[in-house]
């Protein structure tokens, strides 16, 4: 038996607008459902069994879901924990039907760009060490960070257990004095995921990662409309710069 949704979220999982374009669209009489025009987005529906016609369109539904969170601090990347509040705890009861997961791990004080899915391919795609994808980060650090770092990063650094890390991209935006010592604002791309490694790569250089965010992955960027615990749909164009990354 499959699970039964909602015809604007279907719809939204399906890459065919935002919940209030949908709206509108019904509203306009350009869904229909068993080949009768829909009168109320929130219809409820099985994918299954009914035929969707968007704008002219036959809706091919996929058990796949594709979420953007941006990831508030506080809350784990995991799918349950007995004891810690997680990513999977945000989202509403009916965007975990399809048993999304997180892709790949932000520390719990970490917040930023998370992308949730059960599509376990696209997840190998974006984490395997074999592909180097990119991802971009935000940081608070205290220290001064310099040239000498940037010079560092770019020829890789060592960690405190002895691994090297590929060349990373480090880009200083902002110096500033505060009272206890220097604060910089800093972008850096990895092209690995080892376990801390942003916060250890500054550690290495003897310096401390006060507040990290992270910006992007691969071709996905966080939408910055996004606050931090709410997350959307991915958008067509968004899934499919990551399917031709």
């Amino acid at each position: 038996m499959s699970a039964k949704i909602r015809l604007d979220k279907l719809l939204a999982h399906m890459g065919y607008g935002t919940r209030s374009e949908i709206k509108k669209a019904v509203k306009q009489g350009k869904v229909l459902v068993n080949d009768k025009v829909a009168k109320d987005s929130g219809l409820i529906i099985d994918p299954k069994l009914a035929t969707v016609v968007f704008e002219g369109q036959t809706v091919v539904y996929r058990d796949v879901v594709y979420l953007m969170l941006n990831k508030p601090p506080g809350v784990i990347s995991a799918t349950e924990d007995g004891r810690e509040r997680t990513v999977i705890d945000l989202l509403e009861p009916e965007d975990r039907l399809l048993s999304p997961f997180p892709v790949g791990r932000l520390d719990k004080d970490t917040v930023g760009l998370l992308l949730l899915t059960n599509d376990g391919q696209l997840a190998h795609e974006l984490l395997s060490p074999r592909k180097h994808v990119p991802k971009t980060y935000e940081a608070l650090v205290r220290g001064a960070v310099d040239d000498q770092d940037r010079i560092q990063f770019e020829a890789g650094v060592t960690l405190d257990d002895g691994y090297k890390t590929m060349p990373a991209e480090l880009v200083i935006v902002d110096r500033e004095n505060r009272e206890d010592a220097i604060y910089s604002t800093i972008r850096l791309t990895i092209k690995e995921g080892k376990f801390h490694q942003v916060k250890r790569m500054f550690e290495a250089v003897g310096k401390k990662v006060v507040f990290l965010k992270r910006l992007s992955m691969g071709a996905l960027e966080l939408d910055q409309t996004l606050a931090e615990g709410d997350y959307r749909e991915l958008t067509a164009e968004e899934l499919a710069s990551l399917a031709h990354r």
